[in-house]
């Protein structure tokens, strides 16, 4: 028992020893720069009492020959000495607390007379006194040196959209301690700057563009990451002139976000010696106003002939496009593209309907064309003058009615624009509607099968189709031939029925599938593999589709579809929109005789060998009976 006091007792000791008051200062020396802000954090540990310590802070000059000289106190104001009380009273030295037990003293402008060793003292609060309750740490004042100009500022007239804008800063520092430089080109969102610089402290609302940092790395700003990447902003470092550095920021293709007041900062850093960086002098100079006038104030797209053209099947269509309002001294690249909405399917040129490309010529003179790639060798597109493009159909058709509009994408400061690259604006003209004069064209389509014996599996199916076309000019028909699955029958019930029983469902109507087509210019496509088909032309007006070997796949309801292509006066064919579908016709394929035979052959094949198994049976039973009856007797 009086073992385990004994242990209590020393442990207690220990610990009592063990857990004592610690005050703590950044390692020394420290350099700082005259006129610039300084910072000292003192932090207090292993204290008794309540949780918000008192500072008192002790400055020993150099030439003080020891003599303490008291700067500042968390509870007595009248604690400092006289050298301090005007700059403790305005704010200029001053404690601030960011927790309890740890402030930070605060010299706004450091002065060379500040340079000495500082002690930070805290009161007792402890029940008895253990630890060190002071830190000292030696603070070197060195001189300014860190110097900013600029060769050329910006005169705040207006900058177009896309332009190039290029900034550049000179910087450098002369200083006996091996100090670090960064320079950094920035944006404040209010388009009045304010003073050229100095000893100052934060700026508010400021956006960094781009650095470069004290170990000479390039970071961009957050929000310009994407544009230093693509490497629309660049900064380097160019030689030294006059014993300073020259930086250069350059801007590819200003953006309207780039308006506003432009500075650049140069920033003096040093390590300490607990090997953390410490920005010790900053200077910011401003440079002056950017603004940036967007292209859609000044930008116009028209195209002719204006309102509403009527032309000839077969004549030429010729659109233009003009883009005027580009700022000269700004390289962009144009995406100019021709869309048209509506066709000859319309009550009215352009109601409605689907907005298709025709062609486009994208920024490097590339000419493609959209969905009808016929158009490629039947037209042009071109750009004759700065700013004025053309499209060309020379022989128009029905489908090339609609409503046309010329569209322009601007990529602004930007020749040859990646694929991804988004365009600066995009802007459309007024319609062009273009009318068509059409002929009056008649179709009619008439299908049939010929009379002949009945058809089997195996036969040969023949199909007639009689598609004409009326109308003025030439003109031919092109024929396709339908097929789909007969119709399985469905009665539907007339009365109610009971709540148990269910209806059953509506059969499904399959699409017709096309079996083979003949073309205007007399060329045969054939579109199914399961049978061997031809179709050809038997007379002007008269079509044929032959089914050779039919199978059951073969058998269903049939159809042919007219349409009426017509020739322009340059030769050309086009498809007039006319068409026609004819009545179905159903075929049948019925079973042939031989197969009609094998049906009494199985029946008396299968017959005769049950009759057969059944009389083995039997007479197996009935001797088998007898047999055993035998063995009984005996």
């Amino acid at each position: 028992m009086a073992f385990l006091f004994l242990s209590l007792l020393f442990s207690v000791t220990v610990l009592q020893f063990a857990v004592c008051r610690d005050v703590t200062l950044p390692i020394g020396t420290l350099y700082r720069v005259a006129g610039f802000p300084m910072s000292l954090p003192c932090v207090v540990s292993g204290y008794e009492g309540p949780r918000t310590q008192d500072f008192e802070w002790f400055l020993y000059r150099d030439d003080s020959a020891g003599r303490q000289m008291g700067v500042i106190s968390t509870r007595d104001k009248d604690f400092p000495y006289a050298p301090f009380q005007p700059r403790v009273n305005n704010g200029e030295v001053r404690v601030e607390r960011d927790s309890g037990d740890k402030v930070r003293l605060v010299i706004q402008r450091l002065r060379a007379e500040d340079q000495g060793k500082y002690e930070c003292f805290t009161p007792s609060t402890d029940a008895n006194y253990r630890g060190n309750y002071s830190a000292i740490v030696a603070v070197k004042v060195i001189p300014d040196t860190l110097q900013i100009s600029y060769t050329r500022s910006l005169t705040g007239q207006p900058v177009p959209e896309g332009a190039e804008l290029t900034l550049t800063c000179s910087a450098g520092i002369q200083s006996e301690q091996l100090t670090h430089l960064s320079i950094t080109f920035g944006k404040r969102s209010g388009g009045d700057g304010t003073g050229s610089g100095g000893a100052g402290g934060e700026v508010s609302n400021v956006r960094e563009i781009i650095t470069i940092d004290k170990l000479l790395g390039v970071i961009p700003g957050r929000g310009y990451k994407k544009r230093y990447d693509d490497g629309e902003i660049t900064l380097e470092k160019r030689n030294m002139e006059a014993g300073l550095a020259v930086y250069v920021m350059k801007m590819k293709a200003v953006q309207p976000d780039d308006t506003g007041s432009y500075f650049c900062e140069a920033s003096q850093w040093i390590r300490d010696p607990d090997r953390a960086w410490q920005k010790i002098a900053q200077r910011t100079l401003d440079i002056g106003n950017l603004t940036v006038q967007q292209l859609a104030e000044s930008l116009s797209v028209t195209s002719s002939p204006r309102g509403e053209v009527t032309l000839q099947i077969g004549s030429p269509l010729i659109l233009t496009c003009e883009v005027s309002g580009m700022p000269s001294d700004v390289n962009s690249g144009l995406l100019v593209q021709w869309m048209k909405r509506g066709s000859v399917s319309s009550d009215v040129a352009g109601a409605g309907g689907v907005e298709v490309e025709v062609a486009r010529m994208s920024p490097d003179g590339v000419v493609s064309w959209g969905d009808d790639l016929s158009r490629s060798s039947g037209g042009s597109m071109e750009k004759i003058s700065e700013g004025k493009y053309t499209l060309k159909l020379f022989s128009a058709r029905p489908l090339d009615s609609g409503v046309y509009r010329c569209v322009v994408s601007v990529y602004a400061g930007r020749r040859n624009p990646g694929p991804s690259t988004p365009a600066t604006h995009t802007q459309r003209s007024e319609g062009v509607t273009v009318n068509l004069k059409t002929k009056d064209v008649v179709v009619s389509a008439v299908a049939q099968l010929p009379r002949g014996p009945l058809l089997k599996r195996g036969s040969t199916i023949t199909l007639i189709c009689n598609a004409t076309v009326t109308t003025t000019g030439p003109a031919q028909a092109q024929v396709q031939f339908l097929r789909w699955p007969i119709p399985e029958p469905f009665i539907r019930k007339t009365q109610t029925p009971a709540p148990d029983v269910t209806l059953p469902a509506p059969p499904v109507e399959e699409k017709p599938r096309v079996v083979a087509a003949l073309m205007y210019d007399g060329v045969a496509k054939i579109y199914i593999n399961t049978s061997e088909v031809s179709i050809d032309r038997l007379s002007a007006v008269s079509y044929r589709l032959r089914v050779h070997t039919a199978s059951m796949e073969d058998q269903g309801m049939y159809a042919c579809h007219a349409e009426a292509w017509g020739q322009d006066p340059h030769g050309g064919w086009y498809n007039t929109g006319a068409r026609s579908e004819s009545n179905p016709v159903t075929v049948y394929l019925y079973a042939r005789a031989a197969d009609l035979l094998l049906i009494p052959l199985v029946v008396g094949v299968s017959s005769a060998l049950f009759v057969g198994i059944l009389i083995i049976a039997t007479v197996t039973c009935c001797f088998m009976k007898r047999l055993a009856r035998q063995r009984a007797q005996k």
